[in-house]
């Protein structure tokens, strides 16, 4: 017989290796609770792992078919909402429009018990503090508002601008990090490791000292040293 103390450290373990088993087969977008049936799954498998860690009254087994069972539900409906869109509403939940062409929709808003304090303040987390300037506001099924300015209120592009942006290339690439060089980046047909290391001697330095080394999306090399006054930007 095990005792007390050793029981609920395996079962803590376990617990915490059945969440992350949960989250790795169904992906990343449960933890961002994408979705109703999402957010419900969440909840309901920490209920059941953090009972599965301390609640050594209720069979250990009893928990393990509990977590399959709430994990075979999920992957059932998130292969539902793949194949067949007329279920997604009922599933996953469906977006509200609370502000339309300037219009703020307060039957909507009254439907879902949404106030206009909440609204206010889910705007001025977008940095928004002014209503008037909002042309739409949606209320994603994850709870987050996404949020469209009327056109006189919106950034200026470089589009609008005409400003040409050839130069901007490609993802930035990290190529060193901590004075170690990340070998799969610099498998980069541009940017290797010979590349690195010929830039590197230009500049008269060693890879010791290279805290960081990352090209940018203009392609300019950018290194920070360990000793701070020779870091910056240098063309690739």
């Amino acid at each position: 017989m095990m005792s007390g103390t050793t029981e609920i450290i395996i079962r803590t373990i376990t617990a915490f290796l059945s969440l992350w088993i949960f989250v790795q087969i169904l992906g990343k977008q449960t933890i961002a609770h994408r979705s109703y049936h999402l957010y419900i799954a969440s909840i309901t498998v920490g209920t059941i792992a953090g009972n599965l860690a301390f609640n050594i009254r209720i069979k250990f087994h009893y928990f393990i078919v509990s977590l399959l069972i709430i994990s075979l539900t999920v992957f059932f409906l998130n292969a539902i909402l793949m194949k067949h869109r007329l279920y997604r509403k009922w599933i996953a939940g469906e977006p509200e429009v609370l502000i339309e062409n300037g219009a703020i929709q307060e039957e909507k808003m009254r439907k879902i018990g949404y106030t206009l304090d909440m609204l206010n303040q889910a705007l001025r987390e977008k940095d928004m503090f002014d209503i008037h300037e909002v042309d739409y506001a949606i209320l994603e099924t994850n709870g987050v508002l996404s949020v469209l300015k009327k056109p006189k209120f919106r950034n200026v592009t470089k589009s609008d601008l005409q400003i040409d942006t050839s130069s901007e290339k490609m993802f930035p690439v990290e190529l060193v990090i901590e004075r170690e060089i990340l070998e799969e980046n610099t498998r980069h047909k541009e940017y290797n490791k010979q590349w690195l290391m010929a830039e590197l001697n230009k500049r008269s330095l060693e890879l010791s000292d290279v805290c960081y080394a990352v090209v940018g999306t203009n392609g300019q090399l950018y290194l920070d040293l360990y000793n701070d006054s020779q870091a910056g930007l240098h063309d690739a």
